[in-house]
């Protein structure tokens, strides 16, 4: 029982810490800070594949099947969001010279 109870305790933590700490970034980071969760995404996707792989009842292969999958989609959209983030950076100008 004190178990659930320090899961549950720990979960809010972070997640007050994580709103905290988020809320107080400047618009200019926020690029180089999802480019850098992107890594963290990847590490969850190998997790969640080595967890599916580990499977044995259909309940289990269920749960790992959907989190390979939101892995996978959540690192695929993040590089794609970081990417059009990177765009808005390029010049404009012909030859691609920065000022």
């Amino acid at each position: 029982m004190l178990d659930g109870f320090l899961a549950l305790y720990v979960f809010m933590l972070a997640a007050f810490t994580g709103y905290e700490i988020i809320a107080r970034v400047p618009v200019i980071l926020h690029t180089p800070l999802m480019s850098g969760s992107n890594f963290v995404h990847g590490i969850v996707l190998v997790g969640a594949m080595i967890a599916l792989g580990h499977a044995q009842t259909p309940l289990e292969i269920g749960i790992g099947f959907a989190g390979v999958l939101l892995g996978a989609g959540n690192a695929a959209g993040g590089y794609v969001v970081t990417e059009r983030m990177l765009e808005m950076f390029k010049s404009s100008r012909p030859g691609g010279e920065a000022r």
